[in-house]
């Protein structure tokens, strides 16, 4: 593969406000047979996870491991003999041996990690949610499209054969009738993080300024550097950005047969509750999202019904999945199953998936073909996933306590389902010893899919969160928009 060097583009290409318009068309495409050489950024549990399904696709070699904390490449080095080893990403980007990256790093590093890479000429394979902001989502999909290469999401569902068959049950059969609504549920609990009264020092193995990038040096006042970032609003997106993305997506795609770019309207609400826990992100969190279509209701518990227990609250439906609420029947969707029940309850059809395990494949297989129309999971339909995601997490962080949540939802004809949900999570809430006033509640946002913000009131506040503020030399820089997609 011709070599394109990061910095050298930089040096020559960089506009006022942003990046040239210069177009990057891919160097190389490989046959359908010939080996493709990819690198590891990111060698957590999820990038060692991601390894041992990529290296089930014929003629694909792992020829690089990159992370910060070479405790984690010097593991999964081990077993991937004569991969190139490195801390630092750039480094990897300029190697000429290298046709794709897989990002797997933590939340705030996929955009300006796959940007970097897309840059460099390299095809990209990364890790959801795309964006840890609505901003940096945009400017990856722009990147893909102003270079020309094949970037793929890992919301693996996408590659279930099983997804084309609920959109033809729905659908075209329309075997329970005209859809009415749909409801959104991930339960699952998990453990707090600790609350420290002296900051974590980072383990002597990560280069701390490189685990940063784009994030701010921010007191690390958790237990443990590693996974936990995922609770903090600096590098992590909650259970919303995390598993959320997975059960929207699915809905985006089965439901909505991706019509639905960004919701018009959202509303949240929820909070972060438990003893010795410095996290920030709700691990109680309802969201309403007006779609112009189908209202969307969402429902995240991360805490036990009963305190010191283990067991989630009760769901309707699947505890991390979707149903669709149809005027013949329900429709319960989850990864890699399924099932549809008519209006009286009984069950009448089951669906079975593999849950995507050909995901990685079709990345490989656009790779050689050079041709992103190829693709499963697009990097748009991945950002726009996402942005569902992020809006919702935006809702809350603007929520203070407002009645505007009831009329949003009698207005979309949802208040029973809106009502019992809330009355549920509060419950929960209640019993980890919050007050009624602790979980929080609106406004209703309105947001423009045209412009990108939001409008009307409340819209000021909410707009800070659609961008956040790099660390100087991890920016984010804007990638002018190409009029049509690569391949």
């Amino acid at each position: 593969m011709a070599s394109f060097n990061r910095r050298n583009f930089l040096g020559g290409a960089l506009a006022v406000g942003g990046l040239a318009a210069v177009s990057v068309r891919p160097t190389w495409a490989a046959g359908a047979n010939e080996q493709v050489n990819i690198g590891l950024i990111g060698c957590g549990g999820r990038g060692a996870e991601l390894l041992r399904s990529f290296r089930k696709v014929p003629g694909l070699k792992v020829a690089a491991l990159c992370d910060p904390d070479e405790q984690h490449v010097d593991a999964l080095a081990k077993e991937y003999d004569g991969a190139a080893k490195y801390r630092d990403l750039r480094k990897l980007l300029d190697s000429k041996d290298i046709d794709a990256v897989v990002i797997a790093t933590p939340n705030h590093w996929h955009c300006l990690a796959a940007i970097w890479a897309l840059e460099a000429g390299k095809h990209v394979y990364v890790e959801k949610p795309l964006g840890h902001m609505n901003w940096d989502g945009r400017q990856v999909v722009n990147a893909a499209n102003r270079y020309g290469l094949v970037c793929q999401v890992g919301t693996q569902q996408r590659s279930d054969p099983m997804q084309a068959e609920i959109k033809q049950f729905l659908h075209e059969d329309k075997t329970l009738g005209a859809i009415e609504k749909v409801r959104v549920n991930r339960f699952g609990v998990r453990g707090p993080i600790g609350k420290r009264d002296t900051a974590l020092a980072p383990p002597a193995s990560v280069d701390y300024n490189l685990w940063l990038g784009p994030a701010q040096d921010e007191p690390l006042m958790r237990n443990a550097l590693h996974y936990d970032w995922h609770w903090m609003w600096n590098t992590g997106s909650g259970e919303m950005g995390n598993w959320g993305v997975h059960i929207l997506d699915d809905v985006r795609n089965n439901v909505f047969q991706d019509s639905v770019a960004f919701p018009r309207r959202v509303v949240a609400g929820g909070g972060r509750f438990g003893e010795g826990d410095c996290g920030e992100t709700p691990n109680l969190h309802c969201a309403l999202l007006d779609t112009g279509k189908y209202p969307v209701i969402v429902a995240v518990c991360n805490l036990p019904e009963k305190v010191g227990g283990k067991a989630s609250p009760p769901s309707p439906g699947p505890g991390s999945g979707y149903i669709v609420y149809c005027e013949g029947g329900r429709f319960e969707g989850q990864r890699g199953q399924a099932k549809a029940f008519d209006v009286d309850g009984k069950e009448i059809r089951k669906f079975k998936g593999d849950s995507g395990a050909g995901h990685q494949q079709n990345f490989v297989d656009a790779v050689r073909s050079g041709k992103s129309s190829a693709l499963n999971a697009p990097v748009k339909m991945g950002h726009e996933s996402t942005e569902w995601c992020n809006l919702a997490n935006v809702a809350y962080r603007a929520a203070s306590n407002s009645s505007s949540a009831r009329q949003l939802a009698q207005e979309l004809h949802v208040i029973e389902d809106a009502l019992v949900m809330v009355e549920q999570l509060k419950g929960v809430a209640r019993e980890h010893g919050a007050a009624e006033s602790d979980f929080r509640a609106g406004p209703v946002l309105t947001f423009d899919a045209a412009t990108q913000q939001f409008t009307g009131n409340d819209a000021a506040a909410a707009n800070k969160l659609l961008r956040r503020e790099d660390r100087a030399g991890f920016e984010v820089r804007e990638i002018e928009p190409t009029a049509t997609a690569a391949g």
